[in-house]
């Protein structure tokens, strides 16, 4: 028998990720395509898969009321971004007061999980009816990218760092030209 090969998760073991506080995410398009715009000039210039790309992370929010979207930034092949879980002090940590009666706080896991599913069905629908780039089964790779951002300076950094990005996507690891010329 052919022992299955485990994948090691990039999440912190034993942490609870619908624990009030910030998380830093990154998302990338499967094989790094690039479907979400282009760079020009250090700016961000978004197709309009890039503009529903933002548009569904913008509306986050509304479908998990105890989050809260900050800054972000939708890339050619990737997006990054800022999202506040907000549990009140006093709170069991297992029921969130403003979430709809009933339903736990969500975890990070199922608010990207969100993201990825409805930009992935939007996505598909731009393919079917304005010509959008087609992919292959999947938009998004299997996982993402997260960091549980500690302190204020930790998040002042990363807010710099992601509006500054579009400057800095001829440096980007994820920019498939970088690799291309490696």
């Amino acid at each position: 028998m052919i022992e299955a090969r485990r994948r090691r998760s990039p999440r912190l073991r034993d942490y609870d990720y619908s624990q009030s506080g910030a998380y830093f995410v990154t998302v990338v398009t499967r094989g790094r395509r690039t479907l979400f715009g282009e760079v020009v000039d250090g700016e961000m210039r978004p197709s309009e898969a890039g503009a529903m790309a933002q548009a569904v992370w913008d509306a986050l929010p509304r479908k998990f009321p105890s989050v809260e979207a900050d800054v972000s930034v939708v890339m050619p092949n990737h997006i990054h971004g800022i999202l506040f879980f907000d549990r009140p002090a006093g709170s069991t940590g297992r029921r969130h007061p403003s979430a709809a009666a009933g339903h736990p706080a969500p975890k990070l896991g199922a608010v990207i999980g969100a993201y990825k599913s409805l930009t992935t069905v939007r996505y598909a629908h731009g393919v079917r009816t304005a010509g959008w780039p087609p992919f292959d089964r999947h938009l998004w790779q299997r996982s993402y990218y997260d960091r549980v951002i500690r302190n204020e300076h930790e998040l002042d950094n990363i807010r710099e760092y992601i509006v500054n990005n579009p400057m800095q996507w001829q440096l980007d690891e994820e920019n498939p030209d970088v690799y291309a010329e490696s």
